[in-house]
């Protein structure tokens, strides 16, 4: 049997101040553990981080950001995130919205409820880019908040060039004020947790994390407007320039963690 999600938008949507609290709560418990987990007990490298700083404390309040990385672990979020200041970690109006497998991480109601107070947002996977999860991620990009994506779909646990999944194309094509997109490339994680049993955390292995330069979509997103292309078409062209900038980035970081 599924366990029915259809409740947990709608809440998310419209929570009470005891429901903030209770997430700001969450945030700061998981921000400190995945801390010591990702820069105690690990060596852990990241270069350009002032990318991220920059993003979360220059953009205009309209701006949204959208990050997009690849997936090699279930503890890539929160594990990307520990390296972030403590501020940010603290603050929960500041913490990004990631879209999490429905399947995997709202399996019940106390699963369902400790991800939705870490601002997780269900997708279904295989459920196409007009899902009521993509649906939201709008609303919070209408807003001037941060989503971020695994744009793989999926623990990409043998490292393997994976089409991207469409949706994030969707998320920029019609956020109402062009986003600030920054990719991130990172590897070791799944040396820190695992992909396979006992599925528990190591120590002292090397990760390595680095911010690309943000990706400006204001141009393509324009000139695919004005050549009236198919709400498909856009999607691809925009998903295809975040794969190039990815891969860009995977060659470069690749050889950081080698050297590190």
């Amino acid at each position: 049997m599924v366990y029915d999600i259809k409740w947990i938008i709608p809440k998310l949507r419209n929570p009470s101040s005891l429901w903030n609290i209770a997430s700001s709560i969450t945030f700061v418990a998981v921000g400190i553990f995945s801390k010591i987990i990702i820069e105690w007990l690990n060596r852990t490298t990241v270069y350009n981080k002032h990318i991220i700083n920059r993003a979360l404390d220059e953009r205009p309040k309209n701006v949204p950001l959208i990050t997009v990385s690849n997936h090699h672990s279930c503890f890539d979020d929160p594990g990307i995130w520990a390296s972030l200041d403590l501020r940010y970690l603290m603050d929960r109006r500041k913490i990004r919205w990631s879209l999490a497998a429905h399947d995997i991480c709202f399996t019940n109601s106390w699963h369902s409820y400790f991800f939705m107070l870490g601002k997780c947002i269900p997708v279904i996977r295989g459920g196409g880019v007009y899902q009521e999860a993509m649906d939201f991620c709008i609303e919070k990009l209408a807003a001037g908040e941060w989503i971020h994506v695994f744009p793989e779909g999926k623990v990409n646990m043998f490292k393997e060039t994976m089409r991207l999944k469409w949706g994030i194309g969707r998320l920029i094509f019609e956020s109402p004020v062009p986003p600030l997109v920054v990719p991130i490339y990172h590897l070791g994680m799944d040396d820190v947790l695992p992909n396979e049993p006992p599925y528990r955390l190591k120590i002292r292995k090397k990760v390595t994390m680095n911010y690309g330069d943000p990706i400006d979509f204001s141009e393509l997103v324009e000139e695919l407007r004005v050549s009236k292309v198919s709400e498909e078409e856009a999607r691809k062209a925009i998903t295809d320039r975040i794969q190039t900038e990815l891969l860009k980035l995977k060659t470069i970081t690749e050889e950081l963690h080698k050297n590190s």
